[in-house]
């Protein structure tokens, strides 16, 4: 499995591209250009609540990407991370819900929660690949169906709020289980930096361990490694629950941070959303903070869209699904021309 790599101008000429054909389609539809991008640029970063709100849709989906950035390093298409979030939320929520403790507790036993049930969900996926033989894909996907019924299930039975049969969410948890904010905003710096030393985690495990280096061997060819001793299926079972238990990290700020409450929709697609971070950014952590910012400046952005022209938000999604695209066709054009001159030179 190998990212999207290449030099910075390849990034520049994407967004470039992206844009380019963004705009075609608003002037198709006689949309105005230059208002419909100013929208996203004030939408998004215009005063300091907007722009706490952006950074607060980052959280997630950067600790989603860092999540994923370890799965596919070792060369595994976790697609469950949707259900580990969700996995990572509901045990959180259940500490919140059941521990009556202060904050200075119960904060950091929310954490541990979310962790430890993010790392179960992925140990599920690992061990229907290794023991059962099932791909990482249909194992992951299965079981973010099964995540999405148990929240449900959760949120209009046995955390049902009393005398209301609705979806809308479990009762708000006590102020002791919300993550601390900065007065007037969303913005929570505890969440941030969780986000932020994920991060910088992930980069020390694939730059600085012997166990990173094992797992990017795998990546690159297992069967090469196990041939020179690794024992590749405890690397991937390993890999599978810390990428999973990483994003139940994501799934602890949505609930302590963002709803503070337990919702159905608590995994906000961020799962999904971070495959396109993570293959824009080429598989390097160090991108991904940018780039999931950039994502969720075009989410917050958007709205705006919807309030001033009247166009619905979901065309940011076809923004940053045509900012990946872009990165793809240029990258395959890069390596195609590699190639060519690979072959003229060994030619002559």
């Amino acid at each position: 499995m190998k990212g999207f790599t290449g030099p910075i101008y390849s990034y520049l000429a994407a967004v470039l591209v992206s844009m380019v054909l963004v705009s075609l389609l608003l002037a198709l539809f006689r949309i105005p250009i230059f208002e419909t991008y100013t929208l996203l640029i004030t939408g998004s970063l215009g005063s300091m609540t907007k722009l706490g709100d952006t950074l607060m849709v980052s959280v997630p989906l950067i600790i989603a990407s860092a999540s994923l950035v370890i799965t596919f390093k070792a060369g595994l298409w976790n697609i469950g991370v949707e259900g580990q979030i969700i996995a990572g939320a509901v045990a959180a929520s259940f500490i919140a819900r059941e521990l009556q403790m202060p904050t200075q507790i119960l904060l950091p036993a929310m954490i541990g929660a979310g962790f430890l049930g993010g790392a179960f969900w992925g140990l599920l996926v690992g061990l229907l690949k290794i023991r059962g033989g099932v791909n990482e894909i249909f194992g992951g996907l299965g079981l973010d169906f099964v995540a999405t019924g148990l929240v449900v299930y959760l949120v209009i039975g046995p955390w049902s709020r009393k005398g209301i049969a609705s979806t809308s969410g479990t009762e708000p948890f006590h102020e002791n289980a919300w993550f601390p904010t900065v007065e007037g905003f969303r913005l929570s710096p505890l969440a941030v930096s969780v986000s932020l030393l994920v991060v910088l985690m992930v980069i020390f495990v694939f730059n600085r361990t012997r166990f990173g280096l094992k797992l990017r061997s795998i990546g690159l060819n297992p069967h090469s490694s196990y041939r020179f001793g690794i024992p590749t299926s405890r690397y991937i079972l390993t890999a599978l629950v810390l990428g999973g238990a990483v994003a139940g990290l994501a799934g602890v700020t949505q609930v302590a941070s963002i709803h503070h409450r337990l919702v159905p929709s608590i995994s906000g697609g961020y799962g999904f959303l971070g495959i396109l971070v993570v293959l824009l950014a080429g598989y390097r952590p160090f991108l991904v903070i940018p780039i999931a910012f950039f994502f969720s400046m075009i989410a917050i952005g958007s709205i705006q869209w919807q309030l001033r022209l009247g166009l619905h938000s979901s065309l940011g999604g076809v923004f940053q699904g045509t900012l990946v695209l872009s990165v793809v066709l240029i990258s395959a054009m890069r390596l195609l021309r590699q190639r060519r001159e690979k072959h003229v030179k060994t030619e002559e």
